[in-house]
């Protein structure tokens, strides 16, 4: 059977990942194509080591390389930039066999995706303080806070994911006693930097409920509903310090 362009091309890629069909059975054979499919993975490994060096450094190279493989197989690249390759990974890991007795590497691969994403996201001005401070105090709750693009967090209600990824990002030694307990994560790119550190399950409410477009008054009602202690001053005071935001419009009566 004569395969179009487009046929042909879809099942010479699928041959590359393993996936053999009738009509490339002749191309397989040839030693030059073992060779290009052997390239072809081993850069989709390396893409994968680069992207999640966290998960490398926790599980060890021959582990990591060897589940990227089986990943690699099931999950090829979509997009050339392989930059973004990854985005099944935690998944994979959060269901693959040989794992189940570390749970938490999903989670830890999730905020190596995190790390990707800010690191290549769209550039965007900070926040104009100044025009923030002019806003009168009877409009502040029809504030809308917009985060930045460079900006992400996430919260894990049952896992030290934060601890277990920071401590592998940064090449320290993993404490003896390490509490298991649920904790966030907020990576934001600042002055073309990417930079980390712990947030509360509200302040990820708190940004959720800005994302979502709702006013100061309504996201801090949310966040006051799961912490009735928040200093509301203070949250805003850490998350526009930390950069997290690129506008700040009051919402039209």
């Amino acid at each position: 059977m004569k395969l179009s362009l487009t046929g042909f091309q879809d099942a010479f890629v699928d041959a590359l990942y393993g996936v053999e069909s009738a009509a490339m059975a002749q191309l397989s054979e040839q030693p030059g194509f073992s060779v290009y499919r052997n390239t072809v993975m081993k850069g989709c490994i390396d893409a994968l080591s680069a992207n999640f060096p966290t998960i490398e450094r926790l599980v060890g190279s021959e582990w990591f390389r060897a589940a990227a493989a089986i990943h690699v197989t099931a999950s090829p690249p979509g997009d050339a930039r392989l930059l973004n390759y990854g985005e099944a990974f935690p998944a994979f890991l959060d269901a693959f066999e040989h794992a189940q007795q570390m749970p938490y590497l999903g989670n830890v691969a999730r905020l190596d995706r995190c790390w990707s994403q800010v690191h290549v996201a769209l550039d965007e001005p900070s926040i104009d303080l100044a025009a923030l401070g002019t806003v009168a105090p009877d409009d502040m709750g029809r504030l809308l806070l917009k985060p930045r693009a460079a900006a992400t967090w996430r919260w894990f209600a049952d896992q030290p994911a934060y601890t277990l990824w920071r401590i592998n990002r940064e090449q320290l030694e993993m404490p003896e006693n390490l509490d298991w307990i649920g904790e966030g994560a907020l990576l934001i790119r600042s002055a073309g930097r990417v930079t980390w550190q712990a947030v509360s399950a509200t302040d990820c409410l708190f940004l959720d409920a800005c994302v979502a477009g709702l006013p100061l008054e309504q996201a801090a009602e949310r966040a006051l509903e799961l912490n009735p202690a928040l200093d509301i001053s203070d949250l805003l005071t850490r998350l526009v310090t930390a950069d997290v935001f690129v506008s700040a419009v009051v919402e039209p009566r």
